[in-house]
This record gives C-alpha cells, sequence and structure tokens, in this order.
C-alpha cells in the first residue's frame, strides 16, 4: 500500500514526489516515458538551450559593438542539436537521482486506473498492481493540433514541438502556424540562424496574455530582423509545403520547407482509464478546487491536465499544494503571481495584470512605464538595444497589482516582482528595499518611484 501514486512524471509529478518523499510518505511514480515529462524532455529545457546558443551566436556577430572583433563567425547546427540533449539527459539523471535520494519507487510504464475500492485506489502498471490512499493526475498536455483541411495529409513537412526538436537540418524556410510562446521562441532561434520565418497569427497581437503593448514592441524588434509577421489571418489550408490564409476576405498563400503548428496545447486526460474513476472534466481538463482536488475524495490533479495555467512552474507549485494538505500543511493555490516569461532576444515577461484585464475587472490603478535605459547596466550590456519596465498598482492603497518587462534579462528579474504581488507590497515599501547597483533589476525600482512621485 503507497501514501501517494503519481501517474506522470513532469514538474508537478516529480516536484510532488520529492516533496512527499521528503515528508515521509510512500510514494511510487509511474512515466510512461522519461522523467520530466515534456518541459525536460520536449518543451521548457531543450528550448532554451536551443535558444542560448542562437543568442550566443547573436552575440559573437555583435561583438565589434562592444570592441571585440570576431570574424567568420558561425555555427553548427547539429553540435547545437547533441548539445541539446545532453543538457536533457543530464537534467532527466538529476530527477531520476532525486527520486532516489528520496526513496520515491518510480515506474516506467503506462498506468490504467481500475477504480477506487475499499481497498483504495487500485492501478495497474506491467510491473505491479498498485494501491494506494490517494492517487495525484500529473499527465500533462499535447500539442493542439487544429481541423485546417490539408493538415493531415500534409507529413513530415508538418512539425509540432516534438518534431520540431529533431530536426538534423536547419531549414530554409519556416511558416509558424500561431504567434504564442512557443511559436515566437522557435521563431526567435531559426530567425537567428538565417531561416526565412514568417508567423501567421489569427489575433490581433503576437503573445496573447502578455502585455500588449509590449507584445507589440517585441513583434516590431523581430519584424526588423527580418521575420515576416502575418497578424490577423486565419489559416483555411495547407496543401504540401503551402500555407492558405485569409485576412480581410483576402487568401494569401505561402509556403514553408517546413510548417510548425503552435496553435496551442491540451490535456491529457485519455488513456490512462480516467474513466474508471468519474473524475469531473472542465474545459477539457480536469476540474479541481483549490486544494487540487477532484470531485473523488483522494484523486488529486496538478500541471496541465487541468487545463488551466499550462506553465511548469504553476505545475510544480500546484503538486506542492497536494503534499502539503496530505501531510498537515494547510495551503491553496494562488494564480495572482504567476509569471509568464518569454526566452526571445530579447526577453519578455510578466506577472500579475496587465492594463486590458485591469480595465475588464473594472480595477482602478495608476500605472508608470520606463526604458530600460533607466537602469545603468542595461546600456552597458545592451548596445543599441531597447526595453520598457511598466508596472501597475493599485488606485487607493498603491499595492503592485502587475510588472510587465521586455529586455534582457526579464526572465532573471520577474521573480522580484511574483514576490511583491505575492506579499501585496505597497510602493512605499518597495521604496524602502535596497537594489544592488549596478544591475537591470534597478529599473523595476526606479518605475516604483516614478510612480510615487
Amino acid at each position: 500500500m503507497y501514501d501517494l501514486a503519481i501517474i506522470g512524471g513532469g514538474p508537478a509529478g516529480y516536484v510532488a514526489a520529492e516533496r512527499a518523499g521528503a515528508k515521509g510518505l510512500k510514494v511510487v511514480l509511474i512515466e510512461k516515458k522519461e522523467l520530466g515529462g515534456v518541459c525536460l524532455n520536449e518543451g521548457c529545457m531543450p528550448t532554451k538551450t536551443l535558444l542560448y546558443s542562437a543568442k550566443t551566436y547573436d552575440n559573437a556577430r555583435a561583438g565589434s559593438k562592444y570592441g571585440v572583433e570576431a570574424s567568420n563567425v558561425s555555427f553548427d547546427f547539429s553540435k547545437m542539436m547533441s548539445r541539446k540533449q545532453k543538457v536533457v539527459k543530464k537534467l532527466v539523471s538529476g530527477v531520476g537521482a532525486k527520486m532516489k535520494m528520496f526513496k520515491v519507487k518510480t515506474i516506467k510504464d503506462t498506468a490504467i486506473i481500475k477504480g477506487r475500492t475499499q481497498r483504495g485506489i487500485e492501478i495497474a502498471t506491467a510491473e505491479e498492481e498498485i494501491i494506494a490512499s490517494n492517487l495525484l493526475i500529473c499527465t500533462g498536455s499535447e500539442a493542439f493540433i487544429p481541423p485546417i483541411p490539408g493538415l493531415a495529409e500534409a507529413g513530415d513537412v508538418i512539425l509540432t514541438n516534438r518534431e520540431i526538436l529533431e530536426l538534423t537540418e536547419k531549414p530554409d524556410s519556416l511558416v509558424v502556424i500561431g504567434g504564442g510562446v512557443i511559436g515566437m521562441e522557435f521563431a526567435s532561434f531559426f530567425n537567428s540562424l538565417g531561416t526565412k520565418v514568417t508567423v501567421v497569427e489569427m489575433m490581433d497581437e503576437i503573445l496573447t496574455g502578455m502585455d500588449v503593448q509590449q507584445s507589440a514592441m517585441l513583434r516590431q524588434m523581430y519584424a526588423k530582423k527580418g521575420i515576416e509577421f502575418n497578424m490577423s489571418s486565419k489559416v483555411t489550408e495547407v496543401k504540401g509545403n503551402a500555407v492558405t490564409f485569409e485576412k480581410d476576405g483576402k487568401a494569401t498563400t505561402i509556403k514553408g520547407e517546413k510548417i510548425l503548428v503552435s496553435v496551442g496545447r491540451k490535456a491529457v486526460t485519455t488513456g490512462f482509464g480516467l474513466e474508471n474513476l468519474g473524475v469531473e472534466l472542465l474545459k477539457g481538463g480536469i476540474k479541481v478546487d483549490e486544494k487540487m482536488r477532484t470531485n473523488i475524495p483522494n484523486v488529486y490533479a496538478a500541471g496541465d491536465v487541468t487545463g488551466f495555467s499550462l506553465l511548469a512552474h504553476t505545475a510544480s507549485r500546484e503538486g506542492e499544494v497536494v503534499v502539503n494538505n496530505l501531510t498537515g500543511r494547510e495551503d491553496r493555490m494562488r494564480y495572482n503571481a504567476i509569471p509568464g516569461v518569454v526566452y526571445t532576444n530579447p526577453e519578455i515577461a510578466g506577472v500579475g495584470l496587465t492594463e486590458e484585464v485591469a480595465k475588464s475587472k473594472g480595477i482602478e490603478y495608476k500605472i508608470s512605464e520606463l526604458p530600460m535605459a533607466y537602469a545603468g547596466r542595461f546600456i552597458a550590456e545592451n548596445e543599441g538595444g531597447s526595453g520598457a519596465c511598466k508596472v501597475l498598482v493599485g488606485a487607493k492603497y498603491g499595492e503592485v497589482l502587475g510588472v510587465h518587462m521586455i529586455g534582457n534579462p526579464s526572465s532573471e528579474m520577474i521573480y522580484g516582482a511574483c514576490m511583491a504581488i505575492e506579499a501585496e507590497l505597497t510602493l512605499k515599501e518597495l521604496e524602502e528595499v535596497v537594489f544592488p547597483h549596478p544591475t537591470v533589476s534597478e529599473i523595476f525600482k526606479e518605475t516604483v518611484f516614478s510612480l510615487g512621485h
């Protein structure tokens, strides 16, 4: 009998297993592929590894701006891809080591839920029949393939986030269907390597959910770098390597050696016997409460399978909430300070409310925005670069509601804004925080200061 059985070894599953094992629970973790899930094997980590290679290449070519001369700068695509695989292998091995450290039993197999009986929750694997007091479902998500005519017949021309990471040669041209986070990160990577990239996006702006003004700024930056953007455009047909889309009633056809489909992801709720429990679904994902409980006693869900916040760091925190409540610590999941990051060059990051959301909710706010150039370190390290920091605070109490940044290294600075929102810090309290100098992070304090004066 296990205290906790976990199906799925992604960020929600392996973090929950580690935390539960550390607190003395008897845990079994079942993953049909590799530990780390999509994030570690087909998403977050391999893409960031490749993007860093591209950024290094960009920096080498721009060395003369900093008085560093480099001639005949080139890249080796196969080495980039092999390094990516080496990084993934090392990280997966690290997760496995943590499972052993905290005495978590791992089974590499497909789990099939048999049902909930008086003995507990019964799960079948090829290795053993499992009975657990509690079950945590972390089966994640998969790429959503829209019903576009001709898409299914286009063969290996069509790529998702999985197939594009397995390319052995750089394509000369790439059409990206969808201007979200995944689409923009791959567009950034291949643009740096000289691939002709065309983005087709149905919405009026890229990166839905991020600050609209900064998303537009990023799009304009990449347009100058050669990426062609087709906004407010609906793909109507794919024929071989040709993509047809409509805008304002006019049809246009473009071609690409490869076509990346990145229009979103969907929760994985089939193939592991979920129907044998009678778990309630909501909008394609498993419905949970703030403690990540489903409608079935002792059955929890965390991560992308809930269909709510499809981010690795959200998943990890949700897994922690489950374990905390199982081990006597009252905890609930909060989504008011979940950061979103796009690892393009430059990076863009945001947390909390955007102006658009604040307006839609009728929240009164004050806003300040400063160029990143207000931070001396940014000027020193980003010759000719631009960026901005935007801060929203409540009109009445001055509490931080949202922070949005564009410019490197936004991904490394946004956590400070997350803490400010989570702790409900006010302008006055933030003004009393000492920031290290010189750092780009000082832009946050400068923007806050300008709001109060």
